[in-house]
């Protein structure tokens, strides 16, 4: 059935039955591509972009801050050990209060950030809050199902012990429960920071402001020597957050960004292999630093971007709010409006199924050089080597560095370029449609699911691997046999959550001339069509709330049969 859905969707970018390629944009993209040899490095626009870089950064921290907090009160409120340890009598109200809010938060979650930003535009106008809300709304919702699904998988001997003798139920979770849960709570933390720094870039091509902004003017110019500065200045923000992030987590013992397969969540997780023998992580220098700097960058934050919460009180706030809800019934409906959301919608789900099915092939491919265990000296596929499995010498072996930073940097540069900025780049070369929008789409996904998949690799339970190794097997029987078996079903449980992203990131395409509901809605939002709006909006909810289920089935398919 999944190669089925993927030959349709092939099907429907029109491979085969209609010209794709546009060949007079060639030699614009070759100069687009010349120019990244070429940076511009003029002082005044270097120190331009320096103040965007602080603006975006400031927002993803913004943005994190408040969508964590939203989604541990949703998480408790929507967790169902939360309702059955801590309000036991009132278990049966507890049961539709739950069920009811994920119900609720399916919405927020449902629209992109972008939408997001687009419509608090109209209420609020072109304000900071405005992004920070944008990040925080959508992201919240997605925290609140996640974290509510920690809470619930979290191991309860621990808290039904504490309970059976007599501790008040509050108490019980707090030390039963919570601590065991909050390695997986601050590791998910982690990841997504890292997604709310891409979330911002993206929001400055609706004029947010940041490095999206700057990135969008350039290429809107032509600039492409300022453009690749841009590019450049995002990978750099992106990897020093994505090193630090990945150093922290390896110094406290979490050794994955996001943990999918809920079967083999446990109360604390495994230490890498590079921790085991520290000291506890509140002796490390590193951690209390990088705690003592996050203490002072989150204020100075809310402090430098000129947020008016007042807005949210303003009547004026309101009135727009009413007005625009007001405007936005879609009813009574009519034919008319319905009859293209069908057809978009299929085109919708063909260009994120194409996009994601490209995005995890590749990935798998790259995700093995990508990850430190496997071309380095000592590393899995070299074997010989003194040393354990993670030592290395430059001298010994120096292209095996070449290979790890080489893919590790390709990667980089696919994920922190916004997908609408691979989508114009992509419509230079492809007629508009399906296709440059799953390009784009496959391109900036390959990025973020190459490195997931590098680090469930480097995370790999390798004496299995040995031991093949030492019965004489090959480096291709060590990959099909050794290590693929192992990871193959939490390779398919990333492509199936970035299925889901995937899917609501096709409106950012949509929006540049893609294809799909994307691109009507911006047509909708040029006119002022907001009822249609409306109803384009609740095809692309019900869209992914289909998604979700598909993709949470095949997610307790691959979990029961690891």
């Amino acid at each position: 059935m999944v190669l089925g859905a993927i030959a349709l969707s092939l099907a429907m970018t029109g491979i085969g039955r209609q010209p794709v390629l546009n060949l007079d944009g060639l030699p614009q993209l070759l100069q687009f591509l010349g120019a990244s040899m070429t940076p511009d490095l003029q002082g005044d626009f270097l120190l331009t972009l320096a103040k965007a870089t602080g603006v975006t950064f400031a927002y993803g921290v913004c943005g994190t801050v408040l969508s964590l907090g939203l989604g541990l009160v949703g998480g408790v409120l929507c967790s169902e050990t939360w309702w059955r340890s801590v309000w036991p009598r009132h278990i049966s109200r507890g049961r539709w209060v739950w069920r009811g809010l994920r119900w609720i938060l399916a919405l927020p979650r449902a629209i992109h950030v972008l939408v997001w930003g687009l419509l608090l535009m109209q209420v609020m106008g072109l304000e900071p809050l405005v992004a920070v809300l944008a990040i925080a709304i959508p992201f919240g919702a997605i925290v609140a199902k996640v974290f509510a699904d920690i809470f619930d998988e979290t191991p309860q001997a621990p808290l039904q012990a504490l309970l059976a003798t007599g501790t008040p139920p509050l108490n019980a979770w707090l030390y039963g429960l919570l601590p065991q849960a909050l390695p997986n709570l601050l590791s998910y933390g982690f990841y997504r920071f890292e997604c709310s720094l891409r979330a911002a870039a993206v929001l400055g091509i609706i004029g947010a402001g940041g490095l999206g902004y700057e990135i969008l003017l350039s290429l809107q110019s032509l600039q492409y020597h300022q453009l690749w500065t841009g590019f450049y200045a995002l990978m750099l923000l992106n990897g020093a957050v994505d090193l630090w992030s990945g150093l922290v987590r390896r110094r406290l013992g979490f050794t994955s960004r996001l943990d999918l397969n809920a079967s083999r969540r446990t109360s604390s997780p495994q230490p890498h292999a590079a921790t085991a023998n520290r000291a506890p992580p509140r002796r490390d220098p590193m951690v209390l630093g990088s705690g003592v700097a996050a203490g002072i960058t989150v204020p100075l934050c809310f402090a430098g971007l000129p947020l008016h919460w007042g807005l949210l009180g303003d009547p004026q706030t309101w009135q727009r709010l009413s007005t625009l809800l007001r405007d936005a019934n879609p009813f009574p409906l009519t034919l008319a409006a319905l009859g293209p959301l069908l057809p978009l919608s299929v085109q919708t789900l063909a260009m994120a199924t194409v996009a994601i099915a490209m995005a995890g092939t590749l990935a798998m491919i790259l995700s093995f050089p990508a990850a430190q265990t496997i071309v380095l000296p000592g590393g899995l596929l070299r074997p010989g080597k003194t040393g354990p499995m993670r030592s290395f010498s430059m001298r010994s072996l120096p292209w095996g560095w070449v290979v790890l930073v080489g893919s590790r940097l390709l990667l980089l540069l696919c994920r922190a370029i916004p997908a609408p900025i691979w989508a114009l780049v992509a419509l230079y070369l492809f007629f508009p449609g399906v296709l440059p929008g799953a390009i784009a789409l496959a391109i900036h996904n390959f990025g973020v699911l190459g490195r997931l998949m590098a680090e469930v690799n480097e995370n790999l339970e390798d004496r299995p691997v040995r031991a093949l190794r030492t019965l004489g097997s090959g480096t291709t029987g060590v990959l099909l046999y050794g290590i693929l078996p192992q990871n193959l079903g939490r390779f398919l449980a990333y492509i199936c959550y970035r299925w889901e992203v995937c899917l609501r990131e096709t409106v950012i395409v949509g929006l540049v001339g893609t294809g799909g509901l994307g691109r009507l809605m911006t047509e909708q939002i040029s006119s002022f069509d907001y009822p249609g709006l409306t109803l384009t909006l609740g095809a692309l909810v019900v869209l992914t709330a289909g998604v979700d289920g598909v993709s949470r089935h095949l997610r307790g398919v691959l979990t029961a049969h690891p």
